[in-house]
């Protein structure tokens, strides 16, 4: 059953994963598009769709998984863990802040420029590949 459940989760953490790198992208699309214009209205359905049918179910499977996968492998005493714990929360935060900047831009209330979501497009892929060393290499 352990590698079923690892299998699940790398899939959750892939779907997870690619809505973490697309969503950003949208938001610089978005702020390019003017308020009420079809153009704008298309991006708030792509953002609410992808955020609703992707990345928040694919999140709560990498997260269950993940959990029974600790569990069973007995890898809570692990140093390299901690360090992806860490990461992870850190990473689901960054999903909550996301969530919260596709509420705005739906209520046409973003403020932020295409550049501060180009920097925040990065900041997923930083800590993605944290995690994998971490996991892969177990340095500690």
């Amino acid at each position: 059953m352990y590698e079923w459940i690892k299998a699940l989760h790398v899939i959750a953490v892939i779907a997870w994963m690619a809505g973490m790198l697309y969503l950003p992208r949208l938001f610089v699309y978005h702020c390019d598009v003017e308020i009420g214009s079809k153009q704008s209205e298309t991006f708030k359905v792509m953002e609410r769709r992808l955020l609703k049918a992707i990345i928040n179910p694919a999140m709560a499977v990498t997260w269950l998984a993940g959990l029974y996968l600790v569990w069973a492998g007995h890898w809570y005493a692990s140093g390299w863990f901690h360090g992806k714990f860490l990461l992870v929360l850190i990473l689901s935060g960054v999903h909550g802040m996301f969530s919260r900047w596709v509420k705005e831009f739906a209520a046409d209330q973003n403020t932020r420029s295409q550049k501060f979501y180009r920097i925040m497009n990065e900041v997923p892929t930083g800590l993605m590949i944290g995690i994998v060393i971490l996991v892969i290499v177990k340095p500690f």
